[in-house]
């Protein structure tokens, strides 16, 4: 097996089904990806089968908890914070289109390759926004924030919590379980809730894999 269909397949063990359209996609992305990174430096990876590894499974690893998250929902939102490529943010907004899915990033360049990939994809659920986080002022807060590589756990909810809703929650995806960060968020931050740190299982990719799900604490 390979190719679409291995694509389709390692999908699918994360509980994550996609059509042919999705996964055509979702190669279409990888492949744009690789190509500006020649250029850009996007991505230090340069092989298809480790950017499907660890770049599309990684992210699509955590639909199933998103769903869950989000329940029967209408209408939400997810900003993902310090996007690079567009990861996790364009696999998410791809596997789901119900999702209005926004990326923003500082770097001019980076930025410039999510707007083009929304296009050239035909993401109608995904924006990309250039600019600092913690200045970013939009008109509606989000349902959900996410970082996949932006920074530790304490700097992620204080430059971002002006962006979640009240009653939203935060994603961080991490590799080995971070309880330093989570200690340090402790200090800083003690209004977050940690309600959990899930462990991922990634198809065909060794490394370990955590996902935290933070809230701001209900008032008292």
């Amino acid at each position: 097996m390979s190719g679409p269909a291995q694509l389709a397949s390692d999908a699918a063990l994360l509980g994550v089904t996609l059509d042919d359209t999705q996964v055509e996609r979702l190669q279409r992305y990888a492949t744009l990806l690789m190509r500006w990174s020649k250029v850009h430096n996007l991505t230090a990876i340069d092989s298809a089968e480790s950017v499907t590894t660890h770049h599309l499974l990684d992210s699509l690893a955590i639909v199933s908890p998103l769903r869950t998250l989000l329940g029967a929902r209408d209408g939400a939102r997810l900003l993902d914070v310090g996007s690079g490529g567009g990861l996790p943010a364009i696999p998410l907004a791809i596997a789901l289109p119900e999702l209005a899915v926004t990326a923003i990033d500082k770097v001019g360049k980076k930025a410039a390759f999510l707007t083009q990939a929304r296009v050239e994809l035909g993401l109608r659920n995904f924006e990309a926004v250039l600019g600092r986080v913690e200045a970013w002022q939009p008109a509606t807060p989000f349902d959900i924030v996410t970082s996949r590589a932006f920074s530790a756990l304490d700097e992620f909810v204080v430059l971002t919590r002006h962006l979640l809703r009240a009653d939203g929650c935060w994603l961080a995806m991490k590799g080995q379980r971070p309880d330093d960060e989570l200690a340090a968020l402790a200090r800083r931050a003690p209004e977050v809730r940690v309600d959990s740190v899930a462990t991922l299982r990634v198809p065909r990719l060794a490394a370990e894999r955590h996902l935290v799900l933070l809230r701001p604490a209900s008032p008292e």
